[in-house]
């Protein structure tokens, strides 16, 4: 496994940078790439944002190690990760309002607090203490989130006057890095962790540095910006309208919460199931965000002028490669006869469909949920979601774990299959519908996946 990892990352990451020369072949430039001014003003986001995102990358391959190295049992790291999904899910439900109350700036600062004091209790071995962690994880998640863009959108339009159709240039490059940060973070991690045998706790250690600078920058570079006040209830209300009202809206929905359940689960599978098999877990983690970056890449070059495929088909191809994933990983991790590679193949396929879904996924929900909506619509996405990774986790986890595993990927399946169901009801909806085609030409925003 230890082998297989290393020349798997290395030919992902080839074929990464393939895909990526040939992916920005599709791309505009325009007067937003050389203006002097909008140059230092993204350059002062983007120090700021990427060492966040840094410090968030860094703590992915080695969670659910820390705790098994804690001694903790699976049932008792499931319930962890719950509280962290319960944490992130209730958080996010009021951190617009939150955000916009508290000021954006103070929101970024209070992220760096709370996700450095998140990452020091990694130190202790006390089982309460590390659950109150990652409902402080799950804070600093939803601010992550929700306050770095909203201040970046609020300065580029309101004190900048920059057009507002250079906003998306800004997010489609931090998408871009947000990737190259991630597999760097892999890498990294593996360094610490593994290489200098510093142990799983290391890169949660290596974070705060990052964490701190996140603070100490936005605090002497930024100024203070504040939204609109509003009514949570109105927002969750409206949103439930519009959720309803509209069948498009309600597929789309549906759609998300099946497909990012189901990689809420995997992100807690993927280390028991590979684990047994010593892999090196930081570059298995670099080389499932290299396939995801390869789907992103993949995105953009069948959405170019030369290919023209819809972000309707691409959302029908990923969820449709997901299914088949798991149904691989029904048979690879069946007691007594697993097969890792034929695990960490599959697991690959899930990333590279994440680099799929989320852009289409991203266009799709931009044309269908009108904007003044967007926010509340995506309150009720995000309580079934949540809820059925919980529920997966919680209910669907036998006490051995490797029944337990095999049972989830196979509950997994018939969720997916679940969501092929609403993807083709959704096609049928929205098949004449002119809108919710891409143009001509390439132009549009690239939103980016999960944090694992």
């Amino acid at each position: 496994m230890l082998v297989t990892a290393y020349v798997a990352f290395a030919v992902l990451l080839a074929v990464c940078i393939g895909l990526e020369f040939s992916a920005c072949r599709a791309k505009l430039t325009g007067s937003a790439c050389t203006n002097p001014a909008f140059l230092r003003f993204q350059l002062d986001y983007y120090q700021v944002y990427f060492l966040a995102l840094a410090a968030d990358w860094l703590q992915g391959p080695y969670l659910y190690k820390l705790y098994q190295h804690y001694h903790f049992l699976e049932g008792q790291i499931a319930i962890i990760y719950v509280c962290g999904f319960a944490s992130s899910v209730l958080f996010g439900l009021v951190s617009t309002s939150l955000v916009d109350w508290l000021g954006r700036k103070k929101s970024c600062i209070l992220f760096s607090l709370t996700y450095s004091v998140c990452c020091l209790t990694k130190l202790s071995w006390d089982y309460f203490v590390l659950v109150v962690g990652r409902i402080l994880g799950g804070l600093s998640t939803a601010l992550l989130f929700s306050a770095f863009e909203a201040w970046y959108v609020h300065e580029h339009v309101e004190r900048h006057d920059f057009p507002a159709e250079w906003i998306p240039a800004t997010f489609s490059r931090a998408a871009f890095w947000n990737n190259v940060i991630a597999i760097g973070a892999g890498v990294t991690a593996n360094f610490f962790a593994e290489w200098l045998g510093l142990g799983p706790v290391a890169p949660f250690m290596v974070s705060i540095p990052f964490l701190m600078l996140t603070g100490i920058f936005a605090m002497k570079n930024w100024d203070e910006n504040h939204g609109k006040k509003r009514a949570l209830s109105k927002t969750c209300v409206d949103g439930l309208k519009c959720l309803l009202s509209d069948r498009r809206v309600l597929l789309l929905g549906t759609i998300q919460a099946l497909f990012e359940s189901v990689i809420y689960i995997f992100i807690f599978l993927w280390t028991p199931v590979l684990d047994p098999h010593n892999p090196p877990l930081g570059i298995v983690f670099s080389s499932f965000m290299a396939a995801s970056m390869m789907g992103s890449s993949l995105y953009r070059i069948a959405t170019s002028k030369r290919y023209h495929l819809q972000p309707m088909h691409i959302l029908s191809l990923s969820v449709l490669m997901v299914f088949f994933s798991l149904f691989m990983l029904t048979f690879s991790t069946n007691p007594g006869q697993e097969n890792p590679s034929e695990s960490f193949l599959a697991f690959l396929l899930i990333e590279l469909s994440c680099g799929l879904y989320f852009p289409a996924m991203g266009f799709l929900r931009q044309k269908v949920i009108p904007e003044k909506d967007q926010v509340g619509v995506m309150n009720w996405f995000r309580i079934p979601l949540n809820l059925l990774a919980c529920l997966g986790m919680l209910i669907l986890h036998d006490s051995d774990y490797k029944t337990g595993t095999r049972n989830m990927f196979t509950i997994c399946s018939v969720m997916m299959v679940m969501a092929l169901l609403a993807v083709v009801s959704l096609f049928t909806v929205v098949r004449n519908n002119a809108e919710l085609k891409m143009p001509s030409l390439q132009g549009q925003n690239e939103l980016s996946s999960p944090e694992l």
